[in-house]
């Protein structure tokens, strides 16, 4: 199988990248080439990554605005069942885009990857019955820097489409933008 470059799709926010996987099938089913450090970063994403996860969630649940603080953490998103709508906002406090977002839908059927750069949050809903969704991670998991905001913060004003989402704790008691502005500007200046 010849080594086929993903497609890069437009994209609102400078440093963010959705990618559209070559997928390579017949009747019996697929491949698609799902992360090739070369050919990946020839299309942006020009991060190291050093640890996975998978995730699996039902129907109607919104998962973020997840961000880990200093040293940040890029993430490349992608669905592997069911469908998402997945959703990026720039926590860069000198960006001109500071406080923007950006969502796509992320499927099983077209493959396509949201990366994530680090200074971001990050979170996603769930569009379909189950998804499953495996992320790689520029940065460990650390606990001790891990940090969210409101997914429904109004000065963000991110457009779900979904009506009362299913929320962990920590999601529902999230704090808005502005008050973590202070830890934003030692985290990602």
């Amino acid at each position: 199988m010849p080594t086929l470059l993903p497609t890069r799709l437009p994209t609102r926010l400078g440093g963010t990248a959705l990618l559209a996987p070559a997928i390579n099938g017949d009747a019996r089913g697929f491949l698609v080439e799902s992360f090739r450090a070369d050919s990946w970063a020839a299309c942006g994403v020009e991060a190291s990554f050093v640890q996975d996860n998978h995730s699996r969630s039902s129907g109607g649940v919104l998962r973020g605005i997840h961000f880990q603080t200093s040293p940040g953490q890029a993430k490349l998103v992608r669905c592997l069942r069911g469908a998402i709508w997945d959703v990026a906002v720039d926590l860069r406090p000198d960006s001109p885009s500071f406080g923007r977002w950006e969502g796509y839908r992320l499927d099983d059927e077209a493959h396509h990857q949201f990366f994530v750069p680090a200074g971001f949050g990050h979170g996603f809903c769930v569009l379909s019955e189950v998804a499953d969704v495996h992320y790689r991670l520029s940065s460990y998991y650390d606990p001790a820097s891990e940090s969210g905001i409101a997914w429904d913060d109004p000065e963000i004003a991110i457009e779900w489409p979904i009506s009362d989402p299913q929320l962990s704790e920590r999601d529902q008691n999230a704090p808005q933008l502005a008050e973590v502005t202070d830890l934003l500007s030692t985290s990602f200046t």
